[in-house]
């Protein structure tokens, strides 16, 4: 599967600046959702945010650490996608 170049670019901006400000930083931690929610059968993803179904089962309730674990799994996981 080659997930969109456009959401892919997205995610890495914001990907960057999560990485980018202090974990006790009082803005809280952005989701990555893009709207798109459709999880590929094939890497059981989303397609729009590259989180699993259990991360974006637990986003909302989850502490801020536990959101910036996401977005380095996020992070990992747009290292391993084709963009093009």
């Amino acid at each position: 599967m080659i997930f969109n170049p456009q959401a892919l670019k997205f995610l890495a901006a914001r990907a960057s600046q999560v990485r980018a400000s202090a974990p006790d930083s009082a803005q809280p931690v952005v989701s990555p959702c893009t709207s798109v929610c459709q999880i590929d059968t094939l890497t059981g993803l989303c397609e729009g945010c590259l989180r699993t179904m259990d991360e974006i089962g637990c986003w909302s309730s989850a502490d801020e650490g536990f959101k910036r674990v996401v977005w380095s799994r996020i992070e990992a996981r747009l290292a391993q996608c084709e963009v093009t």
